[in-house]
C-alpha cells in the first residue's frame, strides 16, 4: 500500500547544502517509489536578510561572519562539491563567487507554489544551479527570470512579478512561520507538520527517516 506523506522544504537559494539536501531528497523519494509519495513544497529562508545590492565577495563575507579562513573555504568547497556529485548536484569548482540577497527569488518560488505547483521543485533546482554551477547573480530579473523559463514558467509573469512587490508579504509571512517554529538553520526538512529532519543528510538518511515515519503514519491510521 502506498503511504503518502507531506514535505515541506525549508531552505535559502545561497545555501549550499540545500543544494545537497534537496537532490539527496529527490533521490531518496525516487528509492522509495511507490512505497511511499510524497507531496513536496518548498518554503523561504534567508540565510542573509540585510545583503545588499550587488552581493557580497563570498570569501570576504565567509570570513567577517564565520571567521573561516580562504585555506578553511576551500577545504569546504571541495568537501560540498563531492557531495553534490554523489547525488548528481553539480556545484562550480571556484564556488559561488558572491553571495546575494535572495529575498526575489522566494517570491517567485511563492507564485509558483500557488499557481503552478507541479513547476515549483523544478524552480527551485534551475535557482540552484544558476547560484551555485553557475555563478550567476542571484539579484539580477533577467537571471530569475530565466529560471522560472527553464523550469517551464511564463516569462512574461516572471517579469511582472519581479516588477512589482507581488507575494512579498506572503513570502515574509512564511519566513516568520518557519522563525517562529524554530527553525534556525537551513535545509530544514518537516515532514508531515510533526518530523524534523536538519541538515543536507545522505540519501540514505533520508531513506530510512521517510521509512520510519510513513510506517508510523500507516499504523497510526490502522489504529
Amino acid at each position: 500500500m502506498t503511504q503518502t506523506v507531506q514535505i515541506d522544504f525549508v531552505s535559502d537559494i545561497s545555501c549550499p547544502w540545500c543544494a545537497v539536501g534537496l537532490s539527496s531528497l529527490a533521490l531518496a523519494l525516487e528509492r522509495l517509489h511507490p512505497e511511499v509519495v510524497a507531496l513536496v513544497r518548498v518554503h523561504p529562508f534567508e540565510l542573509n536578510p540585510g545583503m545588499g545590492p550587488g552581493g557580497q565577495d563570498i570569501g570576504e563575507h565567509l570570513s567577517e561572519k564565520y571567521g573561516s579562513t580562504s585555506e578553511q573555504q576551500a577545504q569546504i568547497r571541495q568537501t560540498i562539491r563531492e557531495r553534490g556529485a554523489a547525488v548528481g548536484f553539480e556545484f562550480n569548482p571556484d564556488g559561488r563567487g558572491r553571495i546575494y540577497n535572495t529575498f526575489n527569488a522566494h517570491r517567485l518560488l511563492h507564485w509558483a507554489g500557488e499557481a503552478h505547483p507541479e513547476r515549483q521543485l523544478a524552480l527551485k533546482m534551475a535557482l540552484l544551479m544558476a547560484c551555485h554551477r553557475d555563478r550567476q547573480a542571484m539579484d539580477e530579473p533577467a537571471v530569475l527570470v530565466q529560471a522560472a523559463v527553464d523550469a517551464g514558467l511564463d516569462s512574461a509573469r516572471a517579469h511582472a512579478i519581479l516588477a512589482s512587490d507581488e507575494y512579498a508579504d506572503a513570502v515574509r509571512e512564511s519566513e516568520a512561520f518557519f522563525t517562529q517554529a524554530g527553525i534556525r538553520a537551513v535545509p530544514a526538512v518537516i515532514v508531515n507538520r510533526r518530523h524534523l529532519i536538519s541538515g543536507g543528510q545522505p540519501v540514505e538518511a533520508y531513506e530510512q527517516a521517510l521509512r520510519e515515519i510513513a510506517a508510523q503514519a500507516a499504523s497510526a491510521a490502522d489504529a
